[in-house]
């Protein structure tokens, strides 16, 4: 069942509403990951479900602020997915759609054992951001690369971001 992306945006808009920085940052990464989706020619299944879990992986950061008074990796992939499943439910989502996307919210910051190429593409997106937001130094950036990037969409748009690579 296709849902407008657009909604779960408005969703989460809603939900960091006040928090600039976490709705920049889940437009970005959205961006991102449409982007590399379509290069890569997902089908629209695939894609969907990688729109969708980009606009909402780090919906765990409120609550492990809260809870752990941390925004780390860890804890948002352990308060993530119970976060998202209630927003997707709501927003009426297939059980089947909302499990794999709870899975990819509960890994995206796990980079072994990636198993497909929506968990791959939402990963690169998430580093195509990150490196930025985070002032990754350049020496870094082509590790980066070389360890988790897969696709040549994703890479051809980090070769062509961090030039000096």
């Amino acid at each position: 069942m296709m849902i407008n992306v657009n909604k779960v945006m408005q969703a989460m808009f809603l939900y960091y509403s006040g928090d600039p920085r976490r709705i920049q940052h889940f437009i970005k990464v959205h961006s991102y990951a449409k982007i590399i989706g379509e290069m890569e020619q997902l089908d629209n299944n695939t894609q969907e479900m990688l729109e969708v879990t980009a606009v909402i992986h780090d919906i765990g950061i409120k609550v492990s602020e809260e809870k752990y008074n941390s925004s780390a990796g860890n804890y948002q992939q352990i308060e993530g997915p119970a976060v998202a499943k209630k927003m997707l439910t709501e927003l009426g989502y297939s059980k089947e759609f909302i499990d794999r996307s709870c899975y990819l919210i509960a890994h995206h910051h796990t980079y072994k054992d990636i198993d497909g190429i929506d968990y791959q593409i939402l990963v690169e997106a998430d580093f195509l951001v990150n490196i930025y937001e985070e002032e990754i130094a350049q020496d870094k950036i082509a590790a980066i690369r070389d360890k988790i990037f897969r696709t040549q969409s994703g890479i051809l748009l980090l070769n062509n971001i961090y030039k000096n690579i």
